[in-house]
């Protein structure tokens, strides 16, 4: 009985992902709101993204062997991630994502992926005022 391929295979492996990456961090730099919240040399947070996406959609395990448990909300906390912070990250992700031409059912598997981590990173709320 063959296993189904991980969306890892399905995509093409890790040229595709580092393609993604590159595309991705390529909007980053030329983002006002998000630039400020990344270090001045990108390299280090390209290569942890690129390692952590391919282990995270079925590829070698490289990044918890590197890095150890992803631990993303930790490592994101210290920078102020509100809504819009939040929904400018995943435009440039998901821009990359339709730049690299993701095929079905792939894409739409990693589109609800970053939608939810992307939520999932926003810690600055706005607050509400009782009437």
């Amino acid at each position: 009985m063959a296993s189904t391929p991980t969306i890892y295979e399905q995509v093409g492996g890790a040229a595709t992902f580092r393609r993604l990456v590159e595309l991705f961090y390529a909007r980053v730099e030329r983002d006002p709101l998000l630039r400020p919240m990344f270090p001045d040399d990108l390299g280090p947070g390209k290569e942890h993204q690129f390692l952590f996406l391919c282990q995270y959609f079925g590829g070698p395990d490289d990044y918890n062997r590197l890095r150890g448990h992803p631990r993303l909300r930790m490592r994101h906390a210290p920078f102020p991630i509100d809504q819009a912070a939040r929904d400018a990250w995943l435009d440039h992700m998901l821009a990359a994502l339709d730049e690299v031409g993701i095929p079905e059912p792939a894409r739409t598997t990693m589109r609800q992926y970053f939608a939810q981590a992307a939520s999932a990173m926003i810690n600055q709320h706005p607050l509400i005022h009782p009437s």
